[in-house]
């Protein structure tokens, strides 16, 4: 897969985003402890929220955002943990070191569930969960493909009879008279081009369609993904068809890395698509005034302390499933907290924990 350039950076890093913004979410700070397996403590759901300065939560986020990373080939996350509890009383412990045997019979345990297996003991679950997270970060690790270059969109818009030489010189001009901006924003602003016209060449650019704006409703839609990711990332889903299909609207470019995480997250496939920029705008900022289920914020010190942080939230929940994925430099672990009968679950049943690895 191509190696897309994601778009400048809009908004501010993930860190800085918090900073600016404490109190949007209920959430917690792993401190770089002393000894590096230690974890930190998980986040409520009450109305105290800690002021959050995760300073490594995604020190390339920009990076990733001017330069995003192809999708590396990952493993498959089960699916069938939405449905009932697991008994503990004859159930097979999904961790293949489990050594515990007969003792299965004596626990009464039905929970929890990690991708789709249960596990018998908080050592089950800790194994279950590191194997999980060397996944995901040997994934993050692997060279991305060779960057494809893309048509400029000037050339595009030239080549389909959209604007005139002169046209796109004049919007070159301003474009570095300004010290930057988008060329379209030039186009739209000086030129008089159509807005439509713009917004269908970076289709092209992206072989991707221009999603239409029509019934979006935010309130149904929070349960997705994480408010922090819609922000960060410049990301706008849309709707949902007929529970397999996630549409999921950009402005000006897209970001395979996070639909791909929303993949394997939700189990549905996700159609990625261009979005108007003035329809973009004031729907981007509905959707993150809407309520969104609880999510907690980690920053590890080392790889031992985001398992051991990870597993604990895992066995302090007790979900009946949970998964983990990889979102550029963040691991985004979602426990469902009670057997799902949709595609996408309530906000009040899930809970998202955000962890990332301090010095990376």
């Amino acid at each position: 897969m191509p190696v897309l350039k994601p778009p400048p950076a809009r908004t501010p890093v993930l860190g800085q985003f918090f900073e600016q913004q404490p109190g949007r979410f209920s959430e917690a700070l792993l401190e770089r402890p002393a000894d590096a397996g230690q974890g930190a403590a998980l986040p409520s759901d009450g109305a105290r929220s800690a002021r959050v300065s995760p300073r490594r939560l995604t020190q390339r986020s920009n990076r990733d955002r001017r330069a995003p990373e192809a999708p590396a080939p990952v493993q498959d996350i089960p699916q069938s943990g939405q449905g009932s509890p697991r008994m503990g009383w004859f159930e097979t412990c999904a961790n293949p070191a489990c050594d515990s045997g007969w003792l299965h019979l004596l626990r009464s345990r039905s929970t929890p569930v990690f991708e789709g297996g249960w596990t018998c003991s908080p050592a089950c679950t800790r194994a279950r969960v590191a194997s999980a997270v060397r996944r995901e970060l040997e994934g993050r690790m692997m060279a991305p493909e060779a960057h494809r270059h893309r048509i400029p969109l000037g050339l595009t818009m030239l080549e389909q009879g959209w604007i005139t030489a002169p046209q796109l010189r004049a919007a070159l001009e301003a474009q570095k008279a300004a010290g930057g901006g988008r060329l379209g924003h030039w186009l739209v602003r000086q030129q008089g081009v159509s807005e439509k016209l713009v917004t269908r060449a970076l289709g092209l650019q992206w072989s991707c369609p221009v999603l239409p704006l029509d019934f979006h409703d935010a309130e149904a839609l929070t349960a997705i993904l994480p408010r922090l990711f819609i922000d960060a990332f410049g990301a706008l889903p849309l709707r949902v068809a007929a529970g397999q299909l996630i549409y999921l609207g950009f402005e000006d470019r897209l970001d395979p890395v996070l639909a791909l995480a929303i993949e394997r997250m939700t189990g549905l496939r996700v159609e990625s698509g261009l979005v108007q920029g003035s329809e973009f705008g004031p729907a981007h900022l509905r959707m993150l005034s809407a309520r969104f289920p609880p999510v907690g914020l980690i920053e590890a010190a080392s790889e031992q302390a985001m398992v051991h942080a990870l597993s604990k939230a895992v066995e302090k929940a007790r979900p009946v499933e949970s998964r983990l994925v990889r979102v550029h430099d963040c691991l985004w672990l979602r426990m469902f907290l009670r057997p799902q009968a949709t595609a996408l679950p309530e906000s009040g049943t899930v809970e998202d924990l955000i962890c990332s690895l301090g010095g990376h």
